[in-house]
């Protein structure tokens, strides 16, 4: 029996619906239930063929576990080794790199450093920062937000220097960016599931929390969200996430990636409404299943996979011709 579980801190309505719709398929060979795990022994297998993880990023056992997974042959969505190393001021420039729309951003060193740093520590940091420079290429307005968190916290609108300083000083020892704000007119939340599914949900940052999914969105042009939709999937495919969340805002009728490190994005049902939590539950999954099937296979876990998966396919396709040019230059130089 090859069981996929689900690790889940607070959230109520996907795990469960999860469980159900993959257990309600009759796999044959195939059963899903919740995680349940106490002292974790070292390099000994979990017991899942695959694991579908919505809270490691707040409990560090939990992601420790995971990695010893991962290790012992579970498939974990998403990959716990990746997960850890990322942040979004690297899928900034990842983004951009690949060809999306990223707004101007910068990378801020702490405004307070952790105790055991002194100024004898900080010799390559330039004192004091070109301020002038900074705001001169991002512009104003613009947001102050920590460059790996999440859950809009710790973020800031700021118009001018005099906001941004005082935001800056509450920013205690946060890596931080400054990013340049998008005047939007459109804004989408598009989940993507198995780098190959994206279901576009308009959204509004501007609104309550739990008010953000527009559950009654006006007509948008075709051709702006096949560009989300394009988009969304070559972010991705880049990073690696089988699951995610991108976020987009649209001015003048361009979509500006703003945030797409969410591998273990809101999914609850009373937040982004009945179809798109059952297009969710579904897809996700399938995707649980379809990776059960496949856990005999042995799964590189190298990273450069997600990072250069390109090179890496060419070259291993270059080889063989190389030797068949060799092998045909022996058959000549025998009937010579």
């Amino acid at each position: 029996m090859k069981k996929i579980g689900v690790l889940f801190g607070m959230e109520n309505t996907f795990p469960g619906a999860f469980v159900d719709r993959v257990n309600a398929m009759e796999i044959e060979g195939i059963q899903a239930e919740f995680v349940h795990l106490g002292g974790v022994h070292m390099a000994e297998p979990s017991g899942y063929a695959v694991i579908v993880d919505r809270i490691s990023h707040d409990l560090p056992f939990y992601r420790s576990y995971l990695k010893n997974a991962v290790l012992t042959g579970t498939q974990v969505i998403n990959n716990p080794f990746w997960w850890s190393a990322d942040d979004k001021f690297f899928n900034y420039a990842l983004a951009k790199k690949l060809g999306v729309a990223i707004p101007k951003t910068v990378l801020l060193p702490h405004k307070k450093f952790p105790p055991q740093i002194n100024e004898r520590s900080l010799r390559n940091l330039q004192f004091p920062l070109d301020w002038d420079g900074i705001f001169e290429y991002v512009g104003f307005p613009a947001f102050l937000k920590p460059h790996d968190g999440g859950g809009w916290r710790d973020v800031f609108h700021v118009h001018n220097r005099e906001e941004f300083f005082h935001a800056y000083d509450q920013t205690r020892d946060l890596c931080m960016t400054l990013q340049a704000a998008v005047n939007f007119k459109e804004y989408f939340r598009c989940y993507v599931v198995g780098q190959t599914d994206v279901r576009i949900m308009p959204y509004d940052p501007r609104r309550p929390h739990e008010q953000r999914y527009v559950l009654d969105p006006p007509c948008y042009d075709d051709k702006l969200l096949k560009r989300v939709e394009k988009d969304a999937l070559t972010l991705c495919k880049g990073l690696g996430y089988d699951l995610n969340t991108v976020e987009f805002a649209v001015e003048d009728g361009i979509p500006y990636a703003i945030d797409f490190m969410n591998p273990a994005p809101d999914a609850d049902l009373h937040s982004v409404g009945k179809e798109s939590f059952e297009w969710i539950v579904d897809k996700v999954a399938k995707l649980a299943v379809k990776k059960a099937q496949s856990s005999d296979k042995k799964h590189d876990l190298n990273w450069s996979a997600f990072l250069a998966p390109s090179s890496k396919k060419s070259s291993a396709k270059s080889a063989p011709k190389k030797e068949t040019k060799k092998k045909a230059a022996k058959k000549a130089a025998k009937k010579g």
